[in-house]
């Protein structure tokens, strides 16, 4: 079989990007504003869609994975990235926030329920905010799951992945001193944190590739320089709440309040050979919630561009728009 068979079904899939319909910068009233967008069918099935990272950003290749006749498409910069101002701020800036800024952008779209979907860290805040607002959520749809647990953090910066890509890992882990790599979070958190832009922009450089490097099942360890930027948000926000265990009240706090949630339903995708997110996590959402459905895809890492990830995706987002039940979410 041609080993770009996959790629090419998975990119047939693929729906035309659209040009959103609108646009707008929402002042949260504490000093945030945050970008919003809309594009597709504005009276169609609502689905907000939840980036990474946290301080990912999204962007128009996330508009690929909905019918734009079918679906109303709502994408937003969270606090602190992309457009979203101020511009890598971690002031006001924690995943109960974030939550509270979804509720808002649901409000001033006047929505009832929509579909949530988020992939990474996106995963985690679909959860947060569907065990914190249940009656606007007509369905979840999760990619390589992320519950914001110590063990997880503890496999991505504590050696575990480290342990199949050595190399990478010794650059990452060689940027601060010996004493200080026992608590690699805390150490970049002093340097992410410095005051200083040219050793900020240099730790935010090396935190973001260590993490893009293990994307891709496909990836050779090679990345580029991401721009100074995107590294600083992405680095400074999700160091962030990392150092701060996603302020949740304690750790595992997503999995134990599973039950309350139970009744909604989920479609989960999760790349079998994920090195950032282990399939652990998926696997543990789906025992929890009886109506998921749990999909662990072959030969497929964390990435949301994976092609049988895309697909997989596609796939879901095609099946519901015929579910009578979630076009009532309208």
């Amino acid at each position: 079989m041609d080993k770009n068979a996959g790629q090419k079904s998975a990119s047939q899939h693929l729906f035309a990007q659209t040009a959103p319909f609108n646009t707008r910068m929402l002042d949260m009233g504490d000093g945030h504003t945050i970008y919003v967008e809309q594009c597709g069918n504005p009276d169609g099935v609502p689905v907000v869609v939840l980036h990474g990272g946290p301080g990912g950003g999204c962007s128009p290749a996330m508009r690929r994975f909905f019918d734009p006749t079918v679906y109303r498409i709502i994408l937003f910069d969270q606090r602190g990235c992309g457009r979203s101002k101020p511009h890598a701020s971690v002031e006001a800036n924690t995943t109960w926030h974030l939550v509270a800024d979804i509720e808002r952008i649901r409000a001033a779209l006047d929505i009832d329920r929509w579909i949530v979907f988020g992939g990474s860290w996106g995963a985690t805040l679909t959860l947060i905010y569907a065990l914190t607002h249940p009656n606007h959520v007509a369905h979840l749809v999760l990619r390589g799951v992320f519950l914001m647990t110590q063990s997880e953090l503890d496999w991505f910066y504590g050696g575990g992945a480290g342990k199949f890509w050595p190399d990478l890992w010794e650059n990452f882990e060689n940027m601060v001193p010996v004493g200080e790599r026992d608590d690699l979070i805390a150490a970049y958190h002093k340097r992410l944190f410095s005051g200083d832009r040219d050793t900020e922009v240099r730790f935010a450089r090396a935190w973001s590739s260590w993490e893009n490097a293990l994307a891709s099942i496909h990836s050779n360890g090679a990345v580029g320089q991401p721009p100074a930027d995107y590294a600083l948000a992405f680095a400074r926000l999700e160091n962030h709440y990392f150092a701060n265990a996603g302020f949740l009240k304690h750790d595992d706090w997503i999995i134990e309040n599973l039950p309350s949630i139970a009744h909604i339903p989920a479609s989960i995708v999760q790349g079998r050979y994920d090195m950032i997110c282990p399939p652990t996590s998926a696997w543990r959402v789906a025992k929890a919630m009886p109506k998921a459905n749990l999909q662990m895809v072959q030969m497929s890492g964390h990435a949301l561009s994976e092609p049988e990830i895309t697909a997989a995706l596609v796939q879901i987002m095609n099946r519901l728009r015929r579910q009578a039940d979630i076009l009532e979410c309208r």
